[in-house]
């Protein structure tokens, strides 16, 4: 894994949570866009070289939704980047990390992704990401 990617925040509103991220790290959203086979809308920011993800549900049967109404608002994964995802899932699956996708999939901000159960990892979400090459 080559760095942290960004962090997911579940939030209720995204456009309230927008006018709260962007007072606090100064600067607006860089991007925003849904992602209907997660059933999400999503902003990012950048803060430095990091990213902060917000993602709202766009339906009551998303993962956001039932997280929001499970634990509320806050920090729902962490991202690593990755070069190369398939062998990294194939790394960790040898580690024995239980991992909740077979192949990755496209998500946001041009990437693949994939993600760990957190009842392998601490109680932590992990989501890996591979920059998609046009």
């Amino acid at each position: 894994m080559e760095k942290i990617e960004h962090i997911g925040i579940a939030v209720k509103n995204i456009s309230e949570a927008n006018k709260v991220y962007e007072a606090l790290l100064g600067s607006a959203p860089y991007k925003s866009e849904k992602v209907e086979s997660e059933g999400v809308e999503t902003s990012f920011f950048r803060s430095g070289e990091s990213k902060i993800e917000l993602l709202e549900a766009t339906n009551p049967e998303s993962p956001i939704a039932k997280f929001i109404e499970k634990r509320g608002e806050g920090i729902h994964h962490i991202a690593f980047a990755v070069d190369d995802i398939k062998s990294e899932m194939e790394r960790l699956k040898k580690e024995g990390f239980i991992l909740l996708n077979e192949t990755p999939k496209k998500g946001a901000d041009n990437k693949l992704v994939a993600f760990v159960h957190p009842k392998s990892a601490n109680g932590v979400l992990v989501e890996l990401c591979q920059e998609i090459k046009e």
